[in-house]
């Protein structure tokens, strides 16, 4: 019956669905993956590097991780040629908000004028949703620290922690049951490579397959800073440690209980 219904985005099903803005939404779970940690001292974005052909040019290759102003920065998932156009809207807004006030914008204001543009093209004929969500994080003296997502639908919500893109209901549900209230940033980094090494549909991960965005204050000024390679390979070379000692130690704790079974026989 959706067929019936699919055609225009302005056409409601008999469900009160709008089926090409679900396509839309649908089609960001395959995605590259997105993640995004709210932390006591800043905010942390780690995102997936599914293109690591090593004849593609480093010095023009599409980034995964944008900044938008000096406060504010974020991350993509789905067609990056429709966030190459969100994200170039997101820093006009902000620029044209600096020369009127004098001040930045702030992050949620930004994230709801986007959205609104976003909405607009669900609404209109001869227009399609973008296929593409964001997460956002900011700081702003209003608000401090904020961790935002959006979706093509044009609606957005403020997060402690998320994942958008492949995999992202695991992802979810790995922070529901590891995210604690106050984590610091640090922590944030190995639960970010603890959630994409059991996520990302890849045997090992490595630093040319992710990508990691730390957002912090430092004397009054804000620093967002992409975590250089050897950080990254110190960070998994970390995790592997401990996760191999886990193995080891759960693989003894079996083998104990084992022959203990085998000696009440």
């Amino acid at each position: 019956m959706s067929r019936r219904y699919d055609a225009k985005t302005t056409t409601f099903s008999p469900e009160g669905r709008l089926y090409q803005v679900e396509y839309a939404m649908e089609g960001i779970n395959n995605g590259g993956t997105c993640l995004g940690i709210l932390a006591s001292d800043g905010i942390l974005l780690a995102v997936e590097r599914r293109s690591t052909n090593k004849l593609l040019d480093k010095a023009v290759f599409s980034e995964k991780i944008y900044l938008l102003d000096e406060n504010t920065a974020c991350s993509v998932s789905g067609i990056t040629s429709d966030a190459n156009i969100l994200t170039e809207t997101l820093r006009l807004r902000a620029q044209q908000y600096l020369l009127r006030y004098q001040e930045p914008i702030p992050v949620e204001m930004l994230v709801q004028q986007l959205c609104d543009t976003k909405q607009m093209y669900t609404q209109f004929g001869g227009k399609r949703p973008f296929g593409v969500s964001l997460l956002y994080m900011g700081w702003d003296k209003h608000f401090g620290y904020q961790l935002y997502q959006s979706d093509p639908s044009g609606n957005y919500g403020g997060w402690k922690a998320t994942c958008i893109g492949n995999n992202s209901g695991a992802a979810v549900s790995i922070l529901k049951q590891d995210y604690e209230e106050g984590v610091t940033l640090e922590n944030a980094l190995k639960l970010a490579v603890k959630v994409l090494n059991k996520t990302l549909d890849s045997t090992k991960l490595t630093s040319e397959k992710v990508e990691f965005a730390t957002l912090t204050r430092r004397d009054g000024v804000t620093q967002i800073e992409i975590l250089p390679t050897e950080r990254v390979d110190e960070l998994l070379k970390e995790y592997e440690l401990k996760a191999e000692a886990e193995r080891k130690e759960k693989e003894a704790k079996a083998a104990a209980e084992k022959r203990a079974q085998a000696a009440k026989k």
